[in-house]
């Protein structure tokens, strides 16, 4: 299903975007500082270097450490989405790095009601088509 806001890549993002439209979430990683990093950067947070950045696959697997849910977005292009559910996702491979994502899981319950949402769940990822051959990772709760 196509989401309302499609996101724009850039030059740092697009490795990103071509690994979601692979099927792969990949982050960012410094060799010279063996560290991982999310959103895309110029260069390393820490050692401030361009030259040692790659990019590394990941499990694509995290929990779930925070969520909030959306019932009037600013966004008018959510409003027939609302009310919808946001999740933190933490990264098993390195839970500094968070996702902000939506998911649309079913939790017994009817969001406008508070529902039941397990904080510390694990998840996997999965890619949802944004645009016609554009895709962006979400989360679901891992079976």
């Amino acid at each position: 299903m196509a989401r309302p806001i499609v996101p724009v890549p850039d030059p740092v993002s697009q490795p990103f975007w071509d690994a979601c439209n692979e099927g792969k979430l990949i982050v960012q990683y410094c060799t010279m500082c063996d560290r991982r990093q999310f959103p895309p950067e110029p260069a390393c947070r820490d050692c401030g270097f361009n030259f040692h950045l790659t990019w590394q696959e990941t499990s694509g697997r995290g929990a779930i450490v925070g969520y909030s849910i959306t019932y009037d977005s600013r966004l008018v292009q959510w409003h027939p989405k609302q009310p919808f559910l946001n999740v933190i996702v933490a990264l098993e491979e390195d839970p500094v790095i968070n996702f902000h994502s939506n998911m649309e899981e079913d939790f017994g319950s009817n969001l406008a009601d508070e529902p039941d949402i397990p904080v510390g769940a694990t998840c996997e990822v999965i890619f949802v088509e944004a645009a016609p051959g554009r895709m962006i990772p979400e989360w679901k709760i891992a079976t």
